[in-house]
């Protein structure tokens, strides 16, 4: 998983309560149980300090305890995902129009966030027959591959982009966006003036990815919202077809987003 561990918190001296929190990202698919002498060890901390980080967490419902003496991720992250369900702007926003887009296209959709350096799904319309692994609510990918990843790269403030190829170069040729700064400036204006992306096959041999931005009203990229599809349902003929329907509901959900003035969406800070 990337972001933050209480490993890397360890190793650069964090605050307390960045180590406490930085025990949540233990918790994976992978090893979605972890021990009380796991936690200790990982956390770098002593037993003492460990055992109040888990209290804490358990009372605040983060954490829950399960046989064997272990510990797995509490019922309170249930409710807070309800919460964001309904209120994120995003999410709130985006799910109609990319549910519809699903339905009319008959192709798996997709909303994603900008979080951490990386992109996060926050909602998804699966197709009937979709393949393994497409890309589900609750998933990270990087920020330099595939669509829905690569037309929110394309929004962010230059001042951003400079600091992130400084720091990711290679990993920025690799994924074809350019050898250098020039290079990689030009990559990402195309798909500006474009107004979407579009790959194949960048995470799942076979699958295409068309995505458009999605904005808050100042203007400052939040996501993305797009489609997953089976590359042989989806010949080059017809994919600008799809890019101009993407387009459609990602406009849309601006509109649903900027009409939530209560909730004013902001654009991620701390980026790559």
């Amino acid at each position: 998983m990337t972001g933050f561990s209480s490993e890397a918190a360890a190793a650069r001296g964090a605050s307390s309560l960045e180590k406490m929190l930085g025990l949540l990202d233990l918790f994976t698919t992978r090893a979605p149980a972890w021990s009380t002498e796991e936690l200790i060890r990982v956390s770098g901390t002593s037993r003492s300090t460990c055992y109040r980080y888990i209290k804490a967490l358990q009372a605040a419902g983060l954490v829950t305890p399960v046989a064997g003496g272990a510990w797995m991720l509490g019922p309170r992250i249930i409710e807070l995902d309800r919460t964001m369900r309904l209120c994120d702007p995003v999410t709130a926003g985006g799910t109609p129009p990319m549910r519809r887009l699903a339905a009319e296209t008959g192709h798996s959709g997709l909303l994603c966030l900008l979080f951490s350096g990386t992109v996060m799904c926050v909602g998804d319309a699966p197709a009937q027959g979709a393949p393994e692994g497409i890309f589900a609510r609750g998933q990270r990918r990087p920020l330099f591959t595939g669509a829905a990843s690569k037309v929110i790269l394309a929004h962010l403030p230059p001042h951003q982009l400079r600091a992130i190829h400084a720091r990711h170069r290679g990993t920025i040729a690799a994924a074809g966006l350019g050898a250098d700064w020039e290079s990689f400036r030009h990559a990402l204006r195309q798909i500006r003036e474009a107004g979407h992306c579009v790959t194949q096959s960048e995470f799942q041999p076979g699958v295409v990815g068309i995505a458009a931005p999605l904005f808050n009203a100042e203007g400052g990229v939040l996501g993305s919202l797009g489609l997953a599809a089976v590359a042989e349902g989806v010949p080059p003929a017809a994919r600008a077809g799809l890019a101009r329907q993407v387009m459609q509901a990602a406009k849309e959900a601006c509109d649903r987003i900027a009409d939530q003035e209560q909730l004013a969406a902001l654009p991620a800070r701390a980026v790559g």
